[in-house]
């Protein structure tokens, strides 16, 4: 989201790779453009969703990124990736319960990526929050 720094899908180890003979920014309009078009063609298809709603984190398109997260979860409830794309998406604009929810809910289908948690800038809105700091010790305390 900030900086489009969403985590990858379990299937997707690398962000996308930039273009030969294109610059950043060609590549990044290019990608931006294409894959709007795609998701207008095909709403369902969760690979255009979260390549678009990264694009459109990375123009600051925060509510837009979002509508597209809640549709991915929609489409993938059970999957821990697409609800810690919407915690961040929610915590980016500041909306500190939904975050908190839907991080939860990750955590609760196996998220454990605990070094993220710590240093993602999505969620700097919710890290200081006392649910925050519960919820993480809940699940990586293991004392």
């Amino acid at each position: 989201m900030a900086g489009s720094k969403r985590q990858p899908d379990d299937h997707e180890e690398h962000p996308h790779a930039v273009g030969v003979g294109r610059s950043n920014a060609s590549q990044r309009d290019f990608e931006f453009d294409f894959f709007g078009r795609l998701v207008e063609r095909d709403a369902s298809n969760v690979d255009f969703l979260r390549a678009h709603a990264d694009n459109l984190a990375a123009r600051g398109r925060y509510d837009r990124a979002l509508q597209l997260d809640r549709r991915i979860v929609k489409l993938q409830p059970d999957r821990p990736i697409p609800w810690y794309n919407l915690a961040c998406s929610y915590a980016v604009q500041g909306f500190i319960e939904p975050a908190l929810v839907a991080l939860q809910r990750s955590i609760e289908l196996g998220y454990a990526d605990f070094a993220r948690l710590r240093r993602d800038p999505d969620l700097d809105s919710i890290r200081a929050d006392p649910r925050f700091i519960k919820l993480i010790r809940r699940r990586f305390d293991r004392s």
